[in-house]
Formats: C-alpha cells, structure tokens, sequence
C-alpha cells in the first residue's frame, strides 16, 4: 500500500547562500558548475525541517546551505556557537549549539526532524596500541551513539506524517579500512550498520536511511590530520596529501564538500524514494583501487 506523504504549504525559496571552502595545498578545482547545475534541479524541500550535525564547516556547512537552498528550514546544530550563529547571520538556518556528547541534548534537538543529516565527527590517528581509550570511546559517542539518539528521537515524527529521510555522512571507511584509524574506521562500520537496520524499520513508514561514503575531502577534519598521518607514517606533512590521502585514489583531488552535499540532497528528493539502505561511495574510485 503506497504511504501518504504530508503537504505543507510552499513558500517561496529562498536565495541560495554563499559557498566557501579552504584549501590543503593540493591544486584548486576548477569553478564548480555541476554543484551550480545541481543547486537549480533541487528538490523542492519547503516545508520540511532538516537537522544538519556538524554544520559549522565543512560537509555539514555544504549540506546546510544545499538544503536551505531548496527550500528547508534548516537547524544548524554544532559545539562551535560562533560558527553556527555566523551561519545563521548569512540566512543558512537557526542556530542549535550543542554539544552532541550529551546524548540527551542530541536527543532533544532532533524532535520534529523530517529530514536528518548525521555529518558531525572527529579524528585521531594513532596506532592501536598507543590510542587513547577515552578518545576511543568519544568518539564512538559522537559519531556512533549520537546519531542513534537523533534517528531515535526523529522517527515518531516522520512515521506520523509518512515521510521522512535520513542521511548519514559515513566514509570509505565505513567499508574499508586504513591503518591508525581504530575508533573512526569503528563507528563507521558501526554507523553502516545502523543506517541499514533504520531503513528496513523506516521502509513501511515512507522513511528512508542511507549512507553517503566519501573519501578525502577538503574539510577542516583532513587538513587536521595531515601532521597526525605524517608522525605516524614517519614523512613530512608536505607528503601526507600526494603519498598517503591520495595513494590509492586515481583521481587526484580532494572531494569538494558541495560534491557531497549534491548528494545528500538529492538522497532527499522524489527522484531516490527506492534508494534505501544504501551506501553511496563518492572516492574516485579509492575503493576500486
């Protein structure tokens, strides 16, 4: 039996935001006119509230500005408060600094969602025997208890009204692992699991739950990790790009966070409604390698 979908009035969209993103040394991309094609076929999203975690930079400001672009009140939700009250001055969304550790305050701010993007994370690079087990356990917190918590919280409101769409930032490896990446490569493949387990109890309700897995993009999140990888392969930072982000991957360049955004927009979108326990690798072919 088809599920009815809720019909909200449709206000008029709003301009789209202003895009920025900060470089890593490698050679810039050219102007991104498929992101520019992409933001003009958008879903029409108005109506629809959408949670963005991690929105203050990086694939989560992409996310947050693409859906607010198609229409989207937007709650941009991140522990940098200056950040995300900057974003909401430009008119990305409303503000929500939290801290998703507390697992009740990320509860919380997700009541009400039809539309999730579990994007906030963390990294550390270190070998097993010398990673920090409260480190370990921070962040399987924040990218692994957290989105449960906020799935948690938003499906009675997407079941009582027979749509909703769940969209989990993931990795390459959520599917495949890389040395010194325990606890990320760990709630990764913990957080594919969950996606999957939500989309077949979502399915019935009109809600779907997928996974986009990208690899090295150019986030604040990678260039972080740049002295991290060269301590632990034991090279110069200015190697960590070519020799080891970008080793196995024949296209070589970083992924823009918009390429992902174009995603997890159109994951929202009438187009992908059969899409549903699926992880959607975006690595230029890192995983085929």
């Amino acid at each position: 039996m088809p599920m009815t979908t809720r019909e909200s009035p449709r206000p008029a969209p709003p301009a789209p935001a202003t895009t920025s993103t900060s470089g890593t040394g490698t050679a810039p991309v050219p102007p991104d006119a498929a992101a520019a094609a992409a933001a003009a076929a958008a879903p029409d999203l108005r109506g629809r509230t959408a949670v963005v975690t991690g929105a203050a930079g990086g694939i989560g400001r992409a996310c947050a500005q693409r859906l607010r672009t198609a229409g989207a009140e937007v709650l941009l939700v991140d522990r940098d408060a200056d950040a995300v009250k900057a974003l909401e001055d430009a008119g990305a969304g409303t503000a929500a600094p939290v801290d998703l550790t507390d697992l009740d305050a990320a509860a919380e701010i997700a009541r009400g969602a039809d539309i999730l993007v579990n994007n906030a994370g963390v990294q550390t690079v270190a070998p097993i025997e010398e990673f920090p087990p409260e480190r370990f356990s921070l962040i399987l917190r924040l990218m692994l208890e957290a989105p449960f918590r906020l799935v948690q919280a938003a499906l009675p409101h997407m079941y009582a009204h027979g749509w909703g769409r769940i969209v989990n930032i993931s990795s390459v490896h959520g599917l495949r692992a890389s040395a010194y990446k325990a606890a990320y490569v760990s709630a990764k493949h913990g957080l594919e699991g969950f996606s999957k387990v939500a989309a077949v109890e979502g399915a019935p309700h009109g809600v779907t739950s997928n996974c986009i897995n990208p690899g090295y993009v150019r986030t604040p999140l990678v260039e972080r990790q740049i002295a991290e990888q060269a301590r632990a392969h034991g090279i110069p930072e200015e190697e960590v790009v070519e020799s080891v982000l970008l080793a196995r991957t024949p296209l070589k360049r970083l992924i823009e966070p918009s390429e992902v955004a174009a995603m997890a927009v159109f994951l929202c979108g009438p187009e992908s409604a059969f899409v549903n326990g699926a992880s959607l690798v975006i690595d230029g072919a890192w995983s085929a390698s």
